[in-house]
């Protein structure tokens, strides 16, 4: 593989049952993505050739069988094969245990390429999280998964990008019901030092960090919770002693027009849907979900599989645009600080 770029992105397929196979070929069709970085397409070329013909595009790529075989330039995606599902075996639309294998072994063997420094950064289409579960992942999600993979003991979460504006999360895949429980000083502070240095990775010098309230109206002085007082309030406080552009806590229906306009970059909310919705709502079709704290950056749209207009050539490429240019950022970024 070249050593002359500025990043190497393992550009990962994901579930061929979904629109995954579709922005793979539409990504790879755009004149300027080859141009950020050196490429290797990670999958199966006969999945590619059905997402070419449902997005109306053609794509020359050289195949290899093995990742060091792969010589990445600027201009030239090369496509690793590994040959192991052919489209006629699935059905589109419908979560199966072939579909969620396929991506799954696809993420493992980028994982595997970047824990061995073939790769900077990593790139996927959409999985579905039911369809891993029929193919045997035993984990709550693809970011425990790579967290295992790459043997990555210390702190990670998730992130959703849009354009300039982040969102991070206290707690993610758990039950609503056990949400309170599991916000704490020390929770909230990891998960801020989690999210500046993700975002210095990024390129963001000192992010500015809005911290959400958990209650309505941010509790009200102690009438609708007293999370705000007890816990959120003095966790930002510590924030600031260690030198964290932190305020907060913030009502949570009016801090993500504080970060939209421009006062923060980036929010803490407390549970997933709290900033999920959020974000969606501000673009949905650009959304970026980043895996940080690994030893790689990983980054994805937000948006998922869409089965129901799969292998119809209306998805919309633009969050999978936007997820690969800040894989490439990243990628960079960690290239340049290892040279």
């Amino acid at each position: 593989m070249s050593d002359v770029l500025p990043a190497r992105i393992g550009l990962v397929m994901g579930d061929p049952c979904g629109i995954s196979p579709e922005l793979t070929a539409r990504l790879l069709a755009m004149p300027e993505t080859a141009q950020q970085a050196g490429i290797l397409v990670i999958g199966d070329r006969r999945v590619l050739a059905e997402g070419e013909t449902v997005a109306k595009v053609s794509l020359t790529l050289p195949l290899v069988r093995r990742a060091e075989d792969a010589r990445l330039a600027l201009g030239q995606p090369v496509f690793l094969d590994l040959g192991h599902l052919d489209p006629a075996s699935i059905t589109l639309q419908k979560a199966s245990a072939q579909g969620g294998g396929f991506a799954m072994t696809n993420f493992k063997h980028g994982l595997e390429l970047a824990r061995h420094g073939l790769v900077d950064a990593l790139c996927f289409t959409p999985f579905n999280k039911t369809a891993l579960r029929l193919a045997g992942n035993p984990y709550e999600d693809e970011l425990q998964l790579a967290a295992d993979v790459l043997g990555h003991k210390g702190a990670y979460g998730e992130f959703n990008v849009l354009e300039k504006i982040w969102n991070a999360r206290v707690t993610s895949h758990v039950p609503l019901a056990r949400v309170s429980s599991l916000i704490t000083v020390e929770r909230i502070i990891d998960a801020l030092r989690l999210t500046h240095n993700a975002m210095q990775a990024a390129g963001f010098a000192r992010p500015r960090i809005a911290v959400a309230a958990l209650n309505p109206h941010a509790g009200d002085n102690g009438n609708f919770g007293r999370e705000e007082i007890d816990v959120i309030g003095p966790a930002v406080e510590k924030a600031k002693q260690m030198q964290l552009a932190v305020e907060g806590p913030f009502p949570s229906d009016t801090v993500y027009l504080r970060a939209r306009d421009g006062k923060f970059d980036a929010v803490l909310s407390m549970f997933h849907d709290q900033g999920q919705i959020a974000i969606k709502l501000m673009g949905f079709d650009k959304g970026v979900t980043v895996l940080g704290g690994l030893p790689i950056p990983i980054c994805t749209p937000a948006h998922g599989t869409a089965y129901d207009i799969a292998g119809q050539g209306i998805a919309n490429p633009e969050a999978t645009r936007q997820a690969f240019r800040i894989a490439c950022r990243m990628g960079a970024a960690r290239r340049a600080k290892a040279a």
